[in-house]
């Protein structure tokens, strides 16, 4: 019996990473197989390519940028992703190929054609069944990644791009939302933690039901 892949998308600073946590504690609360997994970094490759990329001190070329990417999704789709959908097995990424879209192709300015292209090749055509859009303000963004280098908990490279690169990557994940109205989901993030993840909640066992 396959099983059900999910996905949790947004700009930076949205708290996906953060509601994903807390919904992997209510599933195993409720005894619920979930696999719980990231982009990039997802598997032991991964971690290496995570580092090299995220925390690079020098300038990284956009195009390396989405070769590694997709790189890294290669090797997760094919040696996590995939066993475990077989397997039966509840799926949920924190990121995956939207990201791409809305970084490197809205963000970067990479033509759509290519990204897709990129996409097509390290997913082999995988989809998510469904994805929660954390959509949020570019100035509440901004404001949470600010705090979070403040109380020490870590700057990476894409915590200092510019508004406008964000307001990009955002309306990219809208047109997503348009294109995708059944699977991709958005959900306003622009409130308390504890609000936000009663809206996952909903969402997640619904579908799941």
């Amino acid at each position: 019996m396959p099983g059900t892949f999910i996905t949790f998308e947004g700009i930076d600073g949205s708290g996906k990473s953060t509601q994903l946590r807390l919904l992997g504690n209510f599933l195993r609360a409720n005894r619920c197989d979930a696999l719980l997994t990231r982009e990039p970094g997802g598997t032991t490759l991964g971690v290496r390519l995570r580092a090299a990329l995220l925390d690079a001190m020098e300038e990284v070329d956009p195009l390396t940028e989405l070769l590694v990417f997709a790189a890294d999704r290669a090797q997760h789709v094919e040696f996590l992703i995939k066993p475990a959908l077989a397997d039966g097995r509840l799926v949920i990424s924190d990121r995956y190929a939207d990201a791409t879209f809305a970084y490197q192709g809205a963000g970067r300015g990479f033509p759509e054609h290519t990204v897709n292209e990129i996409i097509r090749l390290a997913t082999d055509g995988l989809k998510p069944d469904l994805t929660l859009f954390f959509d949020i303000t570019i100035e509440n963004a901004i404001d949470r990644m600010a705090e979070r280098h403040e109380t020490g908990k870590g700057r990476n490279r894409m915590d200092v791009e510019t508004a406008e690169f964000y307001s990009r990557v955002r309306s990219a994940y809208l047109r997503i939302a348009d294109a995708e109205p059944q699977r991709f989901k958005i959900l306003d993030a622009n409130g308390s933690i504890e609000d936000t993840h009663a809206k996952v909640l909903d969402l997640v066992t619904n579908f799941l039901a």
